[in-house]
């Protein structure tokens, strides 16, 4: 299998500054995306679907970030449980990284009628969407599945005097800007759940000093380092180090705790309700028929009521949320006001 990866401009490869501007994200993103249109065009394509014939013989899942990231994972357990079940033996993934996901989408939403190609979306891109300003967005494409939905978890260095969230609230507010948080990009799930738990706590949100970073395993060497003092990421990007004692787990942005990690409390029940999540899902291309949309939905329900897909969701401590059709589309609407919303208590 071949696996084409677009560049990213726009990544940083080391501290990015504690308070970034739209300006700037704007300059980072569409530079990004007039770079990664030309490479793209000249080392990557996908050859349109026909209007008959099964769709999964050749299925591309196309996964907007780096190899590694969350969805080249969520996009790999996918290609994964097609093959193991032969639902889709031919499914190969695609990566079009950059700028919340909003690279993979501008592309993408040039691929019309292109039924065999499928892109994996979820909160990053509402975020992405919103802080590029991006000239296309969800209405771009077809929306197929919301399918698996996970939450982060607040995380300090083990011998960090913070154990509960009150603790960490009550000393960030005597010093509202002195306290360095991290996570993964600007507007993330995890700047957002952040902000989130500042608002919560009556801590202006725009004031937050933020060092973004790729993904869990950076943010906790800067735990480790003393260059912050809390991460909010992906409970199963840091698990592990949770589980090995290298970092202190205060709370998990989820409804309920998670199995096998059944003593770190949620922040609902330490009296702080966060309710974004980060969910992944699909996307059609634009103008596929409702017959090969029905017959993508249907490739991917029997995908999820798969035994391989559930143990990739226990492994990865995802939760089932499936949903399609004007659920879906709802659902879409309603995470955009709400990102649209933090993000400019962020003053991003």
């Amino acid at each position: 299998m071949t696996n084409q990866s677009a560049s990213d401009p726009g990544a940083d490869p080391g501290s990015a500054p504690p308070h970034p501007t739209r300006r700037m994200f704007g300059r980072i993103a569409y530079g990004a995306i007039a770079v990664a249109a030309i490479g793209t065009a000249t080392t990557y394509s996908v050859k349109a679907a026909s209007s008959k014939g099964d769709l999964a013989s050749n299925l591309t899942l196309i996964a907007p970030a780096g190899a590694g990231g969350g969805w080249d994972g969520f996009a790999r357990e996918t290609q994964q449980a097609m093959r193991v079940t032969r639902l889709a033996n031919n499914a190969q993934v695609v990566n079009i990284p950059g700028a919340g996901g909003t690279i993979g989408l501008g592309k993408f939403s040039t691929m019309h009628g292109q039924a065999d190609t499928i892109l994996a979306t979820g909160t990053a891109m509402t975020g992405g969407i919103a802080l590029n300003k991006s000239p296309v967005g969800f209405e771009n494409t077809t929306p197929l599945a919301r399918v698996a939905e996970d939450y982060d978890v607040l995380i300090a260095a083990a011998d960090s005097p913070y154990d509960t969230i009150e603790d960490v609230i009550t000393a960030w507010k005597k010093d509202p800007e002195g306290f360095v948080w991290t996570g993964g990009s600007a507007g993330s799930v995890d700047h957002l759940t952040i902000a989130q738990l500042a608002l919560l706590g009556d801590i202006p949100a725009s004031g937050i000093t933020y060092i973004p970073k790729s993904g869990g395993g950076e943010a906790i060497q800067t735990l480790l380092s003393g260059t912050t003092d809390f991460a909010s990421c992906g409970f199963n990007e840091v698990s592990d180090q949770v589980e090995a004692g290298r970092v202190k787990a205060i709370g998990v942005a989820a409804p309920e705790r998670v199995a096998g990690f059944e003593d770190v409390p949620t922040m609902t029940e330490q009296g702080y309700k966060i309710t974004l999540t980060n969910w992944r899902g699909y996307l059609g291309a634009p103008d596929i028929t409702g017959e090969e949309t029905q017959q993508l939905v249907e490739l991917l329900q029997k995908t999820r009521d798969s035994a391989e897909w559930k143990d990739a969701l226990d492994r990865n401590k995802w939760t089932d949320v499936w949903q399609t059709g004007e659920e879906f589309t709802e659902f879409i609407k309603e995470d955009t006001s709400r990102v649209e919303k933090l993000l400019k208590e962020l003053g991003l």
